[in-house]
């Protein structure tokens, strides 16, 4: 019996099956290197990276972090409302313009952030550190690519058609 060619819906499944398996494997390690990180220094990865982004900023705005991080304005402020809870940083509207909210870090924000790890992790920046500069930006943009193919299929807001109520009303008993 002669071997199967395979058809060219099967490579595109078969392509498709072990991008799937590149993302999971991505997503535990990922996961793993977060837990590794919150036990480290107490902070998750989305609070290691938004001090991170204060740090490097300086005193900064909500949008500003929010484009720094690729987080949602809503998520941004979420984290900075359990950071500024513990301490870390504290907010203080500016003197020009009252509506314009600026966020920096405090002493022990700082302190923190002197002894934080990278949130991709040691081990990892040496391997990549390890590669030629064409491999890491070919990395980088295979990531990027990956990561806007994905975020085509996520609608951006779940919205009903105008006109109808935003959930089911609920029948009076």
């Amino acid at each position: 019996m002669a071997a199967r060619t395979p058809a060219k819906g099967d490579n595109l499944r078969h392509q498709a099956l072990a991008l799937e398996k590149a993302i999971r494997r991505i997503v535990r390690a990922n996961d793993v290197q977060s837990r590794a990180v919150a036990k480290q220094c107490g902070l998750t990865s989305a609070q290691l990276v938004i001090c991170r982004g204060i740090h490097e900023l300086g005193e900064v705005t909500t949008t500003a972090l929010s484009a720094y991080a690729d987080l949602s304005a809503a998520t941004v402020v979420t984290v900075l409302d359990n950071l500024e809870m513990r301490g870390l940083i504290e907010r203080y509207r500016s003197l020009a313009d009252r509506r314009i909210v600026h966020t920096r870090l405090t002493e022990t924000g700082r302190t923190i952030m002197a002894k934080a790890p990278r949130p991709l992790g040691e081990a990892a920046l040496k391997r990549l550190k390890a590669l030629d500069a064409d491999a890491r930006r070919g990395l980088v943009a295979s990531a990027a690519h990956v990561a806007d193919l994905l975020e085509r299929d996520v609608p951006e807001q779940a919205a009903p058609p105008a006109g109808q109520p935003l959930a089911p009303a609920r029948s009076a008993r």
